[in-house]
């Protein structure tokens, strides 16, 4: 069983990238680094603070690389991806939302 997997292993990567490689495929790659790269980003803000922290950025890019997956998954017809991407992405315009909503409570308590 191992063994015949080893051998099928090549013909499966070769299938998944090289004879289905198009557009969308270099889209949904760079969809998912977008989205992979707040991950980077929120553990280098929070080793420059000492601290846990989620930087505004953050949400911004849950949302451009959520979108671009979600893209990916309608054109793709993936349907895990469409129903994943779509109630995370509105999440995080739902957490942006209270972030913007809180900076203005704040803002007029302050002035």
């Amino acid at each position: 069983m191992l063994i015949q997997l080893a051998k099928d292993l090549p013909d499966y990567f070769y299938d998944v990238f090289v004879t289905r490689f198009d557009f969308w495929l270099v889209f949904g790659i760079v969809a998912q680094l977008v989205f992979g790269s707040r991950f980077i980003l929120q553990w280098i803000a929070s080793e420059r603070a000492g601290r846990s922290v989620i930087p505004l950025s953050f949400w911004f890019l849950s949302i451009a690389g959520g979108i671009m997956t979600l893209v990916y998954g309608f054109v793709r017809r993936e349907p895990v991806i469409i129903i994943g991407q779509g109630l995370s992405t509105g999440i995080y315009l739902r957490n942006l939302a209270l972030i913007f909503r809180n900076r203005r409570a704040a803002e007029t308590k302050a002035g």
